[in-house]
């Protein structure tokens, strides 16, 4: 029973991951940019995010004693990469690209995890993992080179910025190895929103207009029910999932984010989706589903 729910809690949570890329391309129907959706986003998702850290005061304080300076302003660091430039590299690449190749290519983090951990922490690539690496990346280049998704216009701008946010997010994933263990993963997976919703905020405050926020009625909806659905809400889930089946089961069930991503973009979006794109696909999932499990 406790490997059914956290199966069905990784499901669910990555099914909820994979809408936000939808949501944020609906949006953009309405002539607005990406760091206004982004800036609402997190305007919406930070009251939560100070409530459970709220909630979770006595376990910080127990353990706030242990922290040193240098581990607050890795927090912050980190706080930055993952959840500001992550995003922002993320809502800026929406612009460009479809839902469909967004969720694709931010799904090669895995792998991105394993080369950067080879380069900086001198950990070994193992043989199968250098043929998973080879599947997910011959993957993204069949679908990349679709002849549907050339033609799109800046496609190179956009698939730079999602490899970028899957970067950042890469990256934030190997900086938060010794902070965890020490905050707790909900401590600083609230930390960490709030560090990135107060950068948002002060980017918004140089290149927009407060009355600019709220001028759209279906944007607010639709980054409210971003914000809770498809960031608050899935990212709990997904962390009580993994402890409940280990994360190499979780990575299996989370694959479904991608595929989710795609029948929802044809359905919401009209975005079409072709024999060559399945391919790439399945290649993508094969090989960051070997990664993940190479590493649980």
């Amino acid at each position: 029973m406790k490997n059914l729910v956290g199966a069905i809690l990784i499901f669910i949570g990555a099914v909820c991951f994979s809408a936000k890329a939808i949501m944020v391309k609906l949006s953009y129907l309405h002539e607005v940019d990406a760091i206004t959706v982004l800036t609402l986003r997190m305007l919406f998702a930070l009251p939560f995010y100070i409530i459970i850290l709220f909630l979770n005061r006595k376990k910080l304080s127990e353990v706030k004693s242990s922290l040193t300076r240098r581990d607050w302003i890795n927090v912050v660091i980190m706080g930055v990469i993952g959840y500001y430039l992550a995003s922002i590299f993320d809502f800026i690449g929406l612009e460009y690209v479809t839902a469909g190749l967004e969720r694709l290519i931010l799904f090669i983090y895995p792998t991105l995890v394993v080369i950067l951990s080879a380069i900086f922490l001198k950990k070994k690539i193992g043989k199968t993992e250098y043929i998973a690496l080879g599947l997910t990346y011959l993957g993204v280049f069949v679908v990349f080179f679709d002849d549907a998704i050339v033609a799109q216009n800046n496609v190179w701008l956009g698939t730079a910025c999602i490899f970028g946010s899957a970067l950042t997010y890469a990256i934030y994933l190997i900086g938060t190895g010794q902070l965890t263990p020490k905050l707790g993963s909900v401590n600083f997976t609230a930390l960490s929103m709030i560090i990135s919703s107060l950068v948002v905020f002060i980017h918004y405050l140089f290149v927009g207009k407060i009355e600019h926020l709220f001028a759209n009625k279906e944007v607010l909806i639709l980054t409210f029910n971003m914000a809770v659905f498809s960031t608050v809400i899935p990212s709990f889930m997904i962390a009580e999932g993994i402890r409940r089946i280990g994360s190499g089961r979780a990575s299996i069930v989370a694959s479904i984010g991608p595929v989710s991503t795609i029948v929802l973009a044809y359905f919401f979006l009209n975005e079409g989706f072709g024999p060559i794109q399945l391919a790439g696909t399945l290649l993508v999932l094969a090989g960051v589903i070997a990664v993940s499990l190479k590493k649980g």
